[in-house]
């Protein structure tokens, strides 16, 4: 947001934050969920460019086409479990952990 529309919305009594600070989330359930949401970008990310279709990745780990795309789109309940196995199905081998 830039400064001036910031500016604009606090001089009229609104208060400026994210999401941690709105559900009184704590340090760590904030970095599990923006953990939850990077897996479910790279997910997405990943079986595009394996040009694999959801379908075809469901049936691969035995789930559906629909918790797939919910997978994708981040819902909240999809476990970081499925997503984990559903990058793998794709061929998809981790990030560099230093």
């Amino acid at each position: 947001m830039n400064t001036a529309k910031k500016e604009k919305l606090e001089k009229s009594g609104w208060q400026i934050g994210n999401a941690e600070d709105f559900l009184g989330l704590s340090p760590e359930e904030s970095a599990y969920i923006d953990l939850k949401l990077a897996l479910s970008r790279e997910l997405r990310r990943h079986r595009e460019r394996s040009e694999m279709t959801q379908a075809v990745l469901a049936r691969r780990i035995g789930s559906s086409q629909s918790r797939i795309a919910k997978a994708e789109a981040g819902d909240p309940g999809i476990s970081v479990d499925l997503l984990v196995r559903a990058l793998f199905a794709t061929g998809w081998r981790g990030w560099r952990v230093e």
